[in-house]
C-alpha cells in the first residue's frame, strides 16, 4: 500500500499518460481507427474478425497485437525488474520510444500501416516499463484496470473501511491525464494531422532525458564514476 509517493513517480506517470492518451487518439482519428494503447477491444476485433473469415483483418489486428506484445518483452528484456526504483534503466527505454514514435510518425506520413504497429510497440513497451510501486500496479497507457482499482477502493471507502488515499489520488491524476492527453491529440489531429505525433514524441525525450539526469545524480552513480 502506497502511503507516500515520491514526486518522480507521481510526475512520471502523469506525462506518460498524457502522453499515451495523445497518441493513442491520433491512433484511433487516423486511416486505421484502431487502438494502440491498448489490447482488450483489439482482441475483440480480431476475435470478430476470424469469425468472418476476413484475411486482411486477421493479419492487421494479429501484427497489432504481436507488437505491443513485443514492446512488453523488450522493455523486461531492457529493464528487467517489475518494481519502480530510481537508478533503473528507464531514460533507455523512454528514448527507444521516443525513436519508435518518431518511426511511427513517418511510416503514417506513408500512409503505411507499419505506423500503426511501430506505435503500438511504443505503448507496449511503455505499459510494462511503469510497473509496481509499494504493491500498486501501475499502468499508464489504458485505464480500464485503474477504473476497476479506482472503484473498488471508494467502494471500501464507503463501507468505512480504510484505503490507501495516496494510491487513488495517484490513480486519479493517470485517470485525467490520459483523458487531457486524448482530448489534446484529437484536437491537434484535427488541425495537423500525424504532426499531433510530435507532442508525446517530445514528451517520451524530454522525460528520458529528466530522468537519466536525476539518476545520474544518485550517490551510488557518482561513487562509480570516481
Amino acid at each position: 500500500m502506497i502511503t507516500k509517493l515520491p514526486r518522480w513517480i507521481l510526475w512520471g506517470g502523469a506525462v506518460l499518460a498524457f502522453s499515451a492518451g495523445c497518441v493513442n487518439t491520433a491512433a484511433l482519428m487516423g486511416f486505421t481507427n484502431l487502438s494502440v494503447s491498448h489490447v482488450t477491444g483489439n482482441v475483440s476485433l480480431f476475435a470478430a474478425a476470424i469469425a468472418y473469415l476476413d484475411a486482411r483483418s486477421i493479419l492487421y489486428i494479429g501484427a497489432l497485437l504481436l507488437s505491443f506484445l513485443a514492446g512488453a518483452i523488450l522493455s523486461g528484456f531492457i529493464i528487467g525488474q517489475a518494481s519502480l526504483k530510481l537508478g533503473r534503466r528507464y531514460g533507455r527505454a523512454l528514448y527507444i520510444e521516443a525513436i519508435l514514435l518518431l518511426l511511427s510518425y513517418w511510416l503514417y506520413q506513408q500512409h503505411d500501416y507499419l505506423g500503426h504497429v511501430a506505435a503500438a510497440m511504443a505503448c507496449g513497451l511503455q505499459n510494462a516499463m511503469v510497473a509496481t510501486y509499494s504493491g500498486a500496479v501501475i499502468r499508464t497507457t489504458h485505464l480500464t484496470g485503474l477504473t476497476s482499482d479506482m472503484g473498488a477502493a471508494i467502494g471500501n471507502w464507503l463501507a468505512g473501511r480504510s484505503i490507501s488515499k495516496p494510491t487513488l489520488g495517484f490513480q486519479a491524476i493517470i485517470w485525467y491525464c490520459f483523458c487531457g492527453g486524448s482530448a489534446l491529440g484529437a484536437f491537434l489531429f484535427s488541425k495537423v494531422g500525424y504532426d499531433a505525433l510530435f507532442v508525446p514524441i517530445a514528451i517520451v525525450t524530454i522525460a528520458a532525458f529528466v530522468y537519466n539526469y536525476a539518476s545520474d545524480r544518485l550517490p551510488e552513480k557518482r561513487e562509480l564514476k570516481r
